[in-house]
């Protein structure tokens, strides 16, 4: 059983940093490319950064320059370094991702970590 488990959440005051990470388990497995989304209460829930197997980076624009998302393929873990938060950056955190196992690919999602930045 394939799993994402994401950690690092917490309440931080504005300016501040967080770094959250999100590791895949199961049998066998490689992590493919992964994304980090993020849901604010009464939103809809919006991808934040991606990064390829390869190591290329995308990020939405409310977030370039300050956050950083980066991976251990030794480790199947995908990490997302928040410096400088805002109050708009409170929201859960969600980390989705595509698992290769037994020769094929599927996509899974985390069950989240909540961030609150104060201000």
């Amino acid at each position: 059983q394939v799993q994402l488990v994401e950690s690092g959440g917490g309440l931080v005051q504005a300016g501040g940093s967080l770094r959250l990470s999100c590791a895949a388990s199961g049998r066998g497995i490689s992590i493919d490319t992964m994304v980090w989304y993020r849901q604010a209460p009464g939103d809809q829930r919006n991808l934040v950064a991606r990064i390829s197997r390869s190591g290329i980076t995308n990020y939405a624009d409310s977030v370039k320059g300050r956050f950083t998302i980066s991976r251990d393929n030794a480790k199947n873990t995908v990490y997302l370094q928040m410096n400088s938060l805002k109050p708009e950056d409170t929201a859960v955190y969600y980390c989705n991702g595509n698992i290769i196992q037994n020769g094929g690919l599927r996509n899974y999602w985390g069950r989240g970590t909540q961030v609150t930045v104060s201000s």
